[in-house]
């Protein structure tokens, strides 16, 4: 394909929550979207961005279409898929991609489980397609900001941080597949790997990790990085806001300190999904190795046992202990 001439994209997730991202980062960067695929035909936010796409509800024949464009006119055929399915089905999707011929674009967590990342590693290698990650965060304008400020400081001694972040959720969450443990990691996998990539990111590896709350809608705990201190707390439960929820608009509450100041990033995310694909398109997105040490981090405190007594108490816990 000429590099001046519109990539092909197709998408799985099309009804999913994050999918309106990624298909307007397609349309942003001058892209077209071909396929789509999700069991759920509640898919109307297509029209807002393409037209001509072809919608399957049957992963199979999806499959097969991605395949038949494989082997047609190489106008035609799919150079990029973005997934926007479930965590659970990242590493299937992925493998389909790269099957198919094309770079992945896939939102967080590439997998759930760890030792995924190694076999996609390898099909990269068989196959000569990239695996490429959505760490929006780091694209945020006022983080990087800090990680200038942190690299120019040249502190050799650690930081205090207390990371907050508070979604309030209703009872479907816990009914679908982003409240079951198997399909989404649970809350630190599903919510946490966000903040977790930006913590490592800004104040470098992992020493050691402690977990002081585990509950399906909360959990807590302590992380020595190499460069901070990190009290974290992470809830889905309204009653842990600090403000009366007001559904459809105030629903959620973020906070990270950095010894004491506030990091203000509550605006600037509207466009973080096409800087991405703006990145990616450029050859400078983030592939499995940028991935990695937070979905080892997230797979180390779901297997760590919740401790009986621990210093490093978040502020949020001593207030549920009244």
């Amino acid at each position: 394909m000429n590099a001046s001439q519109p990539h092909n994209f197709a998408l799985t997730g099309a009804a999913g929550f994050v999918a309106p991202r990624h298909l307007k980062a397609i349309k942003d960067t001058g892209n077209r979207l071909v396929a789509a695929v999700d069991p759920h035909d509640a898919v109307g936010v297509l029209d807002r961005y393409f037209f001509d796409v072809r919608f399957f509800t049957e992963f199979e024949r999806f499959d097969r279409h991605l395949e038949k464009l494989r082997r047609g006119p190489e106008a035609e055929r799919v150079q990029y898929v973005s997934i926007c399915s479930p965590n659970y089905l990242h590493d299937a999707h992925i493998r389909l991609a790269l099957r198919v011929g094309a770079h992945a674009i896939c939102e967080k967590p590439l997998v759930i489980n760890l030792w995924n990342l190694d076999a996609l590693q390898e099909l990269e290698h068989e196959t000569g397609r990239r695996v490429h990650s959505v760490l929006q965060l780091r694209l945020h304008p006022q983080v990087a900001a800090l990680r200038e400020e942190l690299a120019a400081a040249r502190s050799t001694g650690e930081h205090d941080v207390c990371l907050t972040y508070v979604t309030a959720r209703g009872r479907w969450y816990d009914v679908s597949w982003k409240g079951s443990d198997e399909r989404s990691g649970g809350i630190v996998t599903n919510i946490g790997i966000h903040f977790f990539d930006l913590l490592l990111w800004l104040f470098g590896p992992l020493t050691s990790c402690e977990v002081h709350m585990r509950e399906p809608r909360r959990m807590a705990g302590f992380l020595q990085l190499a460069r901070a201190r990190v009290r974290w707390f992470l809830s889905t439960d309204a009653a842990d806001l600090p403000f009366a929820p007001e559904p459809g608009s105030k629903t959620t509450f973020r906070s990270i300190t950095v010894d004491g100041r506030e990091v203000e990033f509550s605006e600037g995310f509207a466009d973080l999904h096409t800087r991405v694909y703006e990145e990616t398109l450029a050859g400078r997105g983030f592939g499995i190795d940028d991935s990695r040490p937070a979905i080892e981090l997230s797979h180390r405190i779901r297997s760590t046992p919740a401790a009986s007594v621990a210093a490093h108490l978040h502020p949020a816990l001593a207030q549920l202990a009244r």
